[in-house]
């Protein structure tokens, strides 16, 4: 059943309820969880743009990464920013939604509308906290799997997503093949590296260290521990530009002053930026939730499971692939991709693989890049053309 109810943003706002769609689902039989523990029911918060067709064959799933949420195109309730991929949603945009009915989902775990640790636990009545049950990839695509089964779709057209969201695309096309036509990973992995686990932890350590955490009881004790949060965003953030893109945005101009200050405020445009993501981002998003969903990502290792064969992930897939990477991406680097395709190859899969020749880094997937925008458009078409979605 769908069931509306108010949420207030993270921290401060005005308590208006968000926009979108809410559903509770695992409500007659509860939702394993690959840690062992099973969750439900629980609430999935979700977004959709353009029509379902009568067959209900356009259906697109977009996928979001770390700190994303469900408002892939309209505003987001929190921040009053404009959707996070309003370049790639929309009409007469690669995804189209003149053609294709978008749907996009707040992962399990997160803090934006669907169940994570700053809801109530329905069997305590109090907030979860570190109660909640450690979320996995796996997880999240499940509970992703049980949202279409309440909407009635059996089979996605693609499931496209960056980042963390390239890992469920993965996931997707690995344990639920026959529910996807096509997939287009981007700047993804088939596992989280030694590297990018490692700045997870610092992230994690930073907000475990503020003494406003309380071990997590934060929101029962009333304060936040924004200090701890803020540094972890800073540090993530500068792993999702390029040495290059730091130099033309920033080099090492000074901050609103002539001479350095001898002193600790901060005296470079790079400094000021950073403390500016970090200031903002604690306004949106919730602590705990950094905690779950980080660990989620650092767990993935789609080839774990076949005895470390990535291939055997794949055996047998019917779904058509487009892998893409950017060559200046060095938080999920090229040769990551091109393992995946490796493996595609190895089991005969339908894929196609393109590296974005760019500067931008980790995150041209959500800035202005032409070259990714028709590479997106060329294949959806070409997929389309091959599963008999004709154009409007």
């Amino acid at each position: 059943m769908t069931v509306t109810r108010d949420l207030s943003p993270v921290s401060g706002g005005d308590n208006a309820a968000l926009p979108g769609l809410q559903v509770e689902l695992a409500r007659d039989e509860p939702m394993r969880l690959d840690s062992g523990q099973s969750i439900g029911p629980f609430t999935a918060a979700y977004t959709t743009c353009g029509d379902l067709n009568s067959d209900k064959s356009n259906a697109v799933l977009v996928c979001h990464a770390l700190t994303g949420d469900q408002y892939v195109l309209e505003n987001n309730p929190v921040t009053g920013k404009p959707g996070w991929w309003e370049l790639m949603v929309g009409p007469g945009k690669p995804l189209d939604t003149d053609r294709y009915f978008i749907i996009c989902v707040n992962v399990l775990g997160g803090c934006l509308g669907s169940t994570g640790p700053r809801d109530i636990n329905s069997d305590t009545g109090e907030l979860w906290g570190l109660d909640f049950p450690v979320i996995t990839i796996g997880d999240m695509v499940r509970a992703q799997a049980l949202l279409l089964d309440h909407m009635g779709i059996d089979q996605l057209f693609c499931v496209i997503g960056g980042s963390m969201g390239a890992m469920q695309v993965l996931e997707w096309a690995s344990k639920y093949s026959e529910r996807v036509f096509s997939a287009v990973p981007i700047a993804g992995a088939a596992r989280h590296s030694a590297q990018n686990i490692a700045f997870h932890e610092v992230g994690r350590q930073a907000i475990m260290a503020d003494p406003d955490w309380r071990k997590g009881n934060y929101l029962r004790e009333g304060v936040n521990p924004k200090g701890g949060l803020s540094v972890a965003r800073m540090a993530a953030h500068i792993t999702y530009l390029s040495e290059t893109a730091l130099h033309r945005k920033f080099g090492r101009r000074l901050q609103a002053r002539d001479a350095i200050s001898f002193g600790f405020d901060a005296d470079f445009q790079v400094e000021s930026y950073l403390r500016h993501q970090g200031s903002t981002f604690v306004e949106r998003f919730d602590a705990n939730s950094y905690l779950y969903i980080t660990r989620a990502m650092d767990y993935f290792d789609l080839a774990a499971e076949h005895d470390g064969v990535l291939a055997g992930a794949f055996e047998g897939t019917t779904v058509r692939f487009c892998i893409i990477s950017f060559n200046s991406d060095w938080l999920f680097p090229t040769e990551e991709s091109r393992e995946v395709v490796r493996a595609l190859n190895a089991v005969a899969a339908n894929v196609s693989f393109v590296e974005i020749d760019t500067d931008k880094g980790h995150d041209a997937f959500l800035l202005e890049e032409p070259e990714f925008y028709a590479t997106v458009s060329g294949f959806l078409e070409g997929a389309a053309e091959h599963r008999g979605l004709t154009a409007k």
